[in-house]
């Protein structure tokens, strides 16, 4: 059972994994060095717990005390029970669910180990928007990817915005790091996986023309916002798709076009 602690001074050094949670610069350095990340909400707190992620601690408004009391009662590690104005003064925003965790990050696997298993991957090169790779992950496990790998300047999955957006998604789906950029991408096609690099692009295909469904591995390659993917993650495709586009539009926004493309690569997939 935790220890249920009231403080009231922002300075208490118990809470320094609250600390500045808006200032995105340092939540980037600091989270991934101390191995931590912040779930909030009580849904991806639940959810952070079932996935096998280990509390170090558990910050709470007063009203959300009863509402948590069983993972108070469930966890070891203290939970601090706060008023709304200090977790604003710590935290340097409303916390408007009241609930927040700061969780234990497990290591990440290889890229090698989850294309093992893996027939539907997502490989996503430069995204560094926090909103869009939590959009990404949620559509990710809803429409039945295995795997997601990320290019080395991608954004955290763990991040709290991330985490936030996807609703625990974040949690469902394994990920890794390429570490070469893009030379690890043959690592993938020696893993049996077809790379198709999802642009808007006059040469490429239509994804209906390609049907991904029907292919045996597919790993569909995803640009950043506005720059798409670069030139020489093209030349490292196999094939270039495209999602057909009506009334003069010419893209979509890469969470979109993420989803979209996901019910076409799983759709009808041999079991």
């Amino acid at each position: 059972m935790a220890d249920l602690l009231t403080i009231d001074d922002p300075d208490d050094p118990r809470l320094r994994d609250y600390t500045g949670l808006t200032d995105v610069e340092l939540r980037r350095r600091r989270e991934p060095a101390e191995g931590l990340f912040i779930a909030e909400g009580e849904k991806v707190i639940r959810r952070a717990r079932q996935a096998g992620y280990e509390m170090r601690s558990m910050l709470l408004s007063a009203k959300w005390v009863d509402v948590m009391r069983d993972v108070i009662d469930e966890v070891p590690a203290p939970v601090y029970a706060v008023s709304p104005d200090l977790a604003e003064q710590v935290t340097g925003y409303h916390v408007h669910r009241g609930a927040l965790a700061s969780m234990q990050r497990k290591p990440l696997p290889g890229a090698a180990e989850l294309l093992s298993t893996a027939r539907r991957v997502v490989v996503m090169e430069s995204v560094n928007d926090h909103t869009n790779i939590g959009a990404i992950f949620r559509s990710a496990a809803a429409l039945g990817m295995d795997a997601v790998l990320l290019s080395p300047d991608c954004a955290d999955p763990l991040y709290r915005r991330s985490v936030k957006v996807s609703m625990g998604a974040v949690f469902s789906v394994p990920y890794a790091r390429l570490e070469s950029w893009p030379g690890d991408l043959e690592t993938v096609r020696e893993a049996g996986f077809t790379l198709l690099a999802l642009t808007p692009a006059d040469k490429a295909r239509s994804l209906d023309d390609v049907a991904p469904h029907t292919m045996d591995r597919v790993a569909l390659m995803l640009g950043a916002e506005g720059d798409g993917l670069s030139r020489r993650a093209l030349v490292a495709a196999d094939e270039w798709v495209r999602i057909p586009m009506a009334h003069g539009v010419d893209s979509l926004n890469v969470g979109a076009a993420a989803a979209v493309s996901f019910y076409a690569v799983t759709t009808g997939r041999p079991a």
